[in-house]
């Protein structure tokens, strides 16, 4: 692993490692990833071939890597990778697992008694699921996310407001609808086959990165694969760390992620919450005259008025304070936004002195661009 200048082991960003995803994460800076997505092995238990009412094989899940000897062993093996994902993780860091009933009640089990803290899980409904064969239970038509912080107290990112624009201004839920990675999505292997049973959509992918990491935040995928978590996060503009022991699924991966062309950087900015935005004091308005001391301010509904004084307090009929205070004393209110309760006139219209908060919130903006 290299090294930085100070001597502290350097993140290997936008690299597929080899071997053991344990032993590879702990070889990683303690602190110093941003988010894990972990598609571990579902351990399916098959003891038998699948086939199709026509006789014809299922392409199911029967390769090595999902076999295990025993629920000790499957548990033993999910214990020690959620240690090491844990460990890499910031403190306010967040980790997403995603599982079938085969093993997602095991591994949430194993992560709060690892101490992470689950804040949702989440179905993900396919609209093309595999049916039942045999027509003895339901046809399996979902699997489940658990998305939870490094720990209780973790500032964890959650882009709120993102999440409410990309589902048409209404709350996003906790139940998803996505097809399975089929057609020119699904990638081949040199002999033609399906290259991964577990190929995940990049539709899903990008709604985790979307709503809970920023651009340049550090993804880590313990389980790479086909590198489906590394094509989106260098499409949304987010840096990725891979970890994958099948040769062929590292090859496959690092030849898809070189043909991403990330998005521009224009494009990766999100819709935010008014909380999320800078802080803006009115006084900061005041000193840089946009408003000046004197100035009267009107009430929205024209009721009431108030003078603006240098400190930026306002003084008004028997009241003074802030813009918020002033506001609710008129309003006999226990609270009020002063910034789109007042306003001030410009040309014989009356303005918010809000559109003068956000003009500073933008020049702030574009300074943090370039």
């Amino acid at each position: 692993m290299a090294r930085d200048l100070t001597g502290a082991t350097a993140l290997p960003l936008d690299t597929i490692l080899s071997g053991d995803c344990a032993a590879a994460m702990d070889e990683l800076p303690e602190n110093s990833v941003d988010l894990v997505f972990a598609d571990p092995p579902y351990n399916l238990q098959l003891k038998r071939e699948l086939h199709r009412p026509n006789n014809s094989v299922v392409d199911a899940v029967d390769d090595d890597w999902d076999r295990f000897d025993s629920f000790a062993a499957y548990d033993a093996f999910t214990r020690d990778w959620l240690r090491a994902a844990r460990r890499v993780l910031k403190p306010d860091g967040a980790i997403w697992v995603i599982g079938s009933y085969h093993n997602v009640f095991r591994v949430g089990a194993a992560m709060q008694d690892a101490g992470f803290w689950i804040l949702n899980d989440v179905v993900w409904r396919k609209t093309n699921p595999m049916p039942n064969f045999r027509g003895k239970r339901l046809t399996n038509a979902h699997e489940t996310l658990i998305w939870a912080s490094k720990s209780e107290g973790s500032r964890y990112t959650f882009n709120y407001e993102a999440m409410k624009a990309l589902n048409e201004g209404v709350q996003m839920r906790s139940d998803w609808t996505f097809p399975i990675c089929t057609g020119h999505e699904r990638l081949k292997n040199a002999r033609g086959e399906k290259a991964h049973p577990t190929q995940k959509p990049e539709a899903l992918l990008h709604r985790v990165l979307l709503a809970t990491t920023k651009p340049g935040d550090v993804v880590l995928d313990p389980f790479f694969g086909t590198g489906t978590t590394g094509a989106v996060a260098r499409m949304m503009g987010r840096r990725w760390i891979g970890i994958e022991r099948e040769a062929e699924y590292r090859d496959l991966a690092a030849a898809r992620i070189a043909d991403v062309r990330p998005y521009e950087k224009t494009a990766l900015e999100v819709t935010t919450s008014k909380r999320a935005e800078p802080r803006v004091p009115f006084g900061q308005l005041v000193e840089r005259g946009m408003i000046r001391p004197g100035e009267e301010l009107l009430s929205g509904n024209g009721r009431f008025r108030a003078k603006v004084r240098a400190d930026g307090t306002l003084t008004g009929d028997g009241v003074k304070g802030s813009i918020h205070q002033v506001g609710a004393a008129y309003e006999g209110a226990p609270s009020c936004n002063g910034w789109t309760y007042w306003h001030f006139k410009r040309e014989g219209r009356a303005v918010p002195i809000d559109t003068l908060r956000q003009q500073i919130r933008d020049e702030m903006a574009g300074k943090r661009l370039s």
